[in-house]
Parts: C-alpha cells; structure tokens; sequence
C-alpha cells in the first residue's frame, strides 16, 4: 500500500482531501500539520518520509493571510518558499512524487485574458512573491513535481469569503463588495479530488510533472460572488458595489486573475464543474 503525506491537513484543502481519502482505501493516508511536523525542519521532513515510506507529499500547508504577509515577509517566506525546498528535496531523496498548490497571486492582474502556465508572471505583494519563490525553488530541486495554481479557495472547512459573507449577511442590512476584481471562485472538494486524480493518474503511468491551473468554471467579481452567496442562502442583505479604491488593503489584490485551465483538462482528462455549482453544493453542506 503507497503512502501519501498531507501537509496542513488542518486547513481548508487538507480537510477536503480528508473528507475524500476514504474512497481511496487503496492509499495510506499520513495527515499533518504544524503540531505534528515542522516542514521548515529538513532533518524531520526526510526522517517522516523515510520512515513512513512515502510515496506521494501533497503540500497543502502555506501562509496564506494575505494582509498580514506584508508585515511578517520573513515568516511568510519560510513557509511559502523555504519549506516548499524542504518538501521537494525530502521527495526526490526519497522518489516520492509531490504535488504542490500555488496561487493566482504569482501574476500581477493586469492582463485581460485569462492567464495560462506560461504567461509572465510579476507578483504584487509579499504573498505572491513568496508563492512564486516556492515554486521556482520546487522547480529547481524536485523539477518532476507537479504545481497546481489555484483561486479564491472557499469550503465548509474553517474561515473563508463564503463564512464571512453568510455571518454579515445575517448581521448587517448593507454590505459593500469590490466589483474591479475578477477571478473565479474554487471550491476546496473539487479541488482536492483534482489533487487526488493527479496521484491515481501515476498509477497508470500518466502523471505529467509541471505548472497546471486549476479553478471552477466561469468568471465573476467579489460583488458578483457575494450576491450569490446570500441569494443561495435565501438571506435579505442589500450588496452595494464599491471600487476597490473605496475598500484600501495592506497588500495589492491582482485585479484580473483568471485562470486558464486548458492545459490540466487535457493532460488529466477532466471536467470542471461551474463555480456557481459548486457553491450550491458546499452551501448545502454549510446549512444542513
């Protein structure tokens, strides 16, 4: 039985793939967090890789406060760049494969396409340019892993924008939502089965090392996402749409971060769900 080790399998993706990992009875899962491994330890990274015989390292574990980053960059590039050398160094030293989720925040947002792979990148806050540091140092030390860049990540799983918004929703009569930013929405579950795929897919000898894009389908803003959410939840709250100008944060947000996600549906074989499915069926789950 192959062994595969989550890192921050207390967060929302790391939840996610927990949720799924008993359909994959022919897999050992190993979950792990910051109480259980330092993955900014190289010695207790490759002693958990040798000794549990791992297979595959999934590394769900980030600094990924995007505001606070800018404040603690030392912190943030420790997790988000160093540790991500650790993982893939104990990974090659091992064979295992990895598999490592970046973000759309590697690009600067000033594009009016949706990105590909292979489209510049140009990071605007501390949070992308830790993010980009790590896959390139992953690129460098492990060069057969496989980055997957995501967005705008949401689940039933701890705190997110669609927590947020549901809790304001009941608590104010009006809210204000950015309507310049536009991304897509990606729901952790679908993402996680995706993560999943990629390791099933080297049973059968196709997994493909590289930078892939992953989202839901679709396009929206914030003010777009935040209506939806309150409409699903059947909650009377007036959204009001603001620039973001209007709503001034510590770090710069990308603007247009759309993902092209051609190159993971062809190589993996996949079909995306829309984002606004996938919001009603993690909703479901939020207000049972």
């Amino acid at each position: 039985m192959k062994t595969i080790l989550v890192t921050g399998a207390n967060g929302q993706l790391g939840n996610s793939i927990r949720v799924l990992s008993g359909q994959y009875p022919q897999y050992n899962f190993l979950f792990t967090d910051v109480d259980t491994l330092d993955i900014t330890d190289p010695a207790a990274v490759k002693a958990a890789v040798k000794d549990n015989q791992v297979n595959y390292i999934i590394n769900c574990a980030a600094y990924t406060a995007v505001d606070k980053a800018e404040d603690n960059e030392e912190l943030c590039r420790r997790l988000n760049s160093f540790a991500v050398c650790v993982l893939g160094e104990a990974a090659r030293e091992a064979g295992a494969k990895m598999i490592h989720v970046s973000t759309d925040y590697v690009f600067s947002g000033t594009g009016y396409r949706p990105y590909k792979e292979t489209d510049g990148t140009r990071p605007v806050s501390v949070y992308g340019r830790t993010k980009l540091a790590g896959e390139e140092g992953l690129m460098e030390v492990c060069p057969d892993a496989v980055i997957i860049r995501t967005a705008w990540l949401y689940s039933e799983f701890g705190s997110n924008f669609v927590k947020t918004v549901l809790r304001l929703g009941k608590e104010r009569d009006e809210l204000g939502f950015v309507f310049d930013q536009i991304g897509t929405p990606t729901y952790a579950g679908d993402l996680a089965a995706m993560i999943l795929s990629v390791v099933t897919a080297d049973e059968k000898g196709a997994f493909v090392p590289g930078i892939y894009h992953y989202s839901n389908e679709g396009v929206c803003s914030w003010y777009d996402f935040t209506v939806k959410i309150l409409q699903i939840a059947g909650i009377d709250c007036r959204i009001r749409p603001i620039e973001t100008k209007d709503y001034p944060t510590k770090a710069v947000r990308p603007p247009y971060s759309v993902l092209n996600k051609s190159k993971i549906k062809e190589t993996y074989k996949i079909v995306i769900p829309h984002w606004e499915t996938s919001l009603r069926i993690c909703m479901k789950k939020l207000m049972i």
